[in-house]
């Protein structure tokens, strides 16, 4: 058997790790974390930023590993996370209950049959109006469409914040933002940097308040990527 075959009930004989960004997400934390360990995720870092509710206590309790960073920003929340992994495998989402965190072992093992370096998990594909309004719709098919125009890399679903990639291929990754844009950074490099495909996951209805502004992060996130194109 090698070392990429299953254990434990199927699951790959490889080290799994989460990273997942976190503010004030009490009422979703404890669900997210449970899914992930029924998924065979070993180490889970969550990275909290300033949390005012019991989200740390929550993430500790179920055996978490808690690093707290003041600096705000999604990106900079990641970037501080993936310092810490010591997985084969990374698996990153949000805290808010919104993304499958117990597919991620169907993931993996997609990742290894096919040979990949990194899975976006699309929400397009599934949407439905109760899940992902018309207007976020139409703002991620035009970065979609720009990111394909600028760097001839065709997604459907070029915003996802849930992703499967071996840590190796993120050591070559270079110039990843501090804030939203870093979900369509990680992507664009993924592929300069080694083999992407893309999962249709059905997206969850969220129950906290949402994070992401959605005028001002969807033009921040087009000039970004003019930005990343002029300067790579």
């Amino acid at each position: 058997m090698s070392s990429e075959s299953s254990r434990n009930g199927g699951y790959l004989a490889l080290k799994i790790s989460a990273v997942i960004p976190t503010i004030n997400e009490e009422k979703t934390i404890g669900d997210v974390i449970s899914g992930l360990r029924r998924s065979g995720v070993e180490e889970i870092i969550v990275v909290d930023t300033n949390s005012t509710d019991r989200t740390r206590d929550i993430a500790r309790s179920l055996g978490a590993k808690v690093i707290e960073e003041p600096r705000r920003g999604y990106g900079r929340a990641y970037k501080t996370g993936l310092m810490h992994v010591t997985g084969d495998i990374v698996v990153c989402l949000d805290g808010d209950g919104t993304y499958p965190a117990d597919l991620v072992g169907p993931l993996v093992q997609l990742l290894i049959i096919n040979g990949v370096d990194f899975i976006s998990c699309d929400r397009m594909t599934l949407r439905t109006p109760k899940n992902y309004t018309t207007l976020h719709f139409v703002g991620n098919t035009v970065l979609n469409k720009t990111m394909s125009l600028l760097f001839k890399c065709s997604l459907r679903d070029s915003q996802s914040g849930m992703w499967v990639f071996r840590r190796e291929i993120y050591m070559k990754m270079k110039h990843l933002s501090d804030g939203m844009s870093f979900s369509q950074d990680i992507k664009i490099e993924a592929i300069r940097n080694g083999t992407l495909i893309e999962v249709p996951i059905r997206y969850g209805v969220r129950v906290t308040k949402p994070k992401l502004k959605t005028w001002r992060d969807g033009f921040h996130n087009l000039i970004h990527l003019f930005i990343k194109r002029v300067n790579n």
